[in-house]
């Protein structure tokens, strides 16, 4: 990330799992506080909704390849027991 690049001007979508989950946490802590003007609070909002589902992105991935790698070694035991 370049020196004048801040993680929130990123677009959510090059963020990583970690990168997007502490951004987010970030905005819920704002939120929380309530100090924000509405507009300000709308924008945070918006990018909350992003990240989240950039979270789930990543989330339903990691299951995929679990999945898939659960299935991959269960597969070899399974072909021997027919031997």
């Amino acid at each position: 990330m370049a020196a004048s690049e801040t993680p929130a001007s990123r677009p959510v979508e090059e963020l990583s799992f970690e990168e997007a989950r502490d951004e987010l946490a970030g905005i819920v802590q704002a939120l929380e506080q309530g100090s924000q003007t509405l507009e300000t609070s709308l924008q945070l909002w918006e990018r909350g909704e992003a990240l989240a589902a950039r979270c789930e992105q990543w989330l339903k991935g990691a299951r995929e390849r679990l999945e898939r790698a659960r299935e991959q070694q269960s597969s070899p035991a399974e072909s021997a027991d027919k031997e």
